[in-house]
């Protein structure tokens, strides 16, 4: 379900650092518009947030009505590779969210590119 919060989503923000997993869905929604200046109520933003111990997330999305707060906690002793920025908000692809749940870093350095240019190039 977290990926398919994602479904059609024209961004996916992670709020960076750590977040009080008290909030709900207004706490959550106010960090979204009074800390990082984004429309929590753009139903084609997805915003993704991590606890302190880098074990649980929660997706906030607008629906059009009201909001869907998806959480997901892994078990044992597994962590998300969480940004550690404290206090930023970042837009990551698809690709990414797929590999954070993977429990990969965001940033995969030896990935192949998405698209790859190819003005230039005669055969």
């Amino acid at each position: 379900m977290m990926q398919h919060i994602a479904d059609e989503a024209d961004h996916i923000y992670l709020a960076l650092g750590a977040t009080d997993f008290r909030k709900q869905q207004n706490g959550l929604a106010s960090l979204v518009a009074l800390k990082f200046k984004l429309d929590p109520h753009a139903g084609t933003n997805v915003f993704l947030f991590c606890n302190k111990r880098h074990n649980a997330l929660r997706a906030l999305r607008w629906d059009g009505n009201g909001f869907i707060l998806v959480t997901k906690a892994l078990s044992d002793e597994m962590k998300f590779q969480w940004p550690k920025n404290q206090g930023e908000v970042r837009d990551i692809t698809k690709r990414q969210l797929a590999w954070l749940l993977e429990g990969l870093q965001v940033d995969q350095k030896k990935a192949h590119q998405d698209m790859v240019d190819t003005t230039g190039i005669i055969y």
